[in-house]
């Protein structure tokens, strides 16, 4: 089946297709990542917890606040009491394992908590900073 895609040139144009689907895939990730930032400083703010004017980019000095009852402090709590966990595992404890929605939710918090620095990756495993 592959050589036959390849020698009727739809083998590139799938291709093509599926890293423009991927791409876009990104930038609505990207997308979400940035509006779950601007929802945890707004909370913060709003709990008197940073000043009125944000600064465009954060230290690393404190954490942002979580909300509370979410799947990120549910996910930030399992990885808290573990030695570190792999997305497999994560995904397992808590019983996710084949919900479509489910994995992209947990693989996007993932994402979000990386990058605001709550936790880091070593070896295949989640850890909480």
């Amino acid at each position: 089946m592959r050589g036959l895609w390849r020698a009727s040139g739809h083998g590139s144009t799938v291709r093509d297709a599926l890293f423009t689907a991927q791409h876009e895939l990104e930038e609505k990730l990207a997308e979400i990542n940035r509006e779950l930032a601007a929802i945890d400083a707004y909370e913060a703010a709003k709990a008197g917890k940073l000043p009125t004017s944000l600064p465009r980019r954060r230290g690393g000095g404190t954490r942002p606040r979580a909300r509370s009852g979410s799947k990120r402090d549910a996910l930030l709590k399992l990885i808290e009491e573990s030695e570190g966990l792999t997305r497999g595992e994560i995904l397992e404890r808590m019983g996710l394992k084949g919900n479509k929605a489910g994995e992209m939710s947990v693989s996007n918090l993932l994402t979000a908590l990386t990058k605001a620095n709550q936790v880091v990756r070593a070896d295949g495993r989640y850890r909480v900073v």
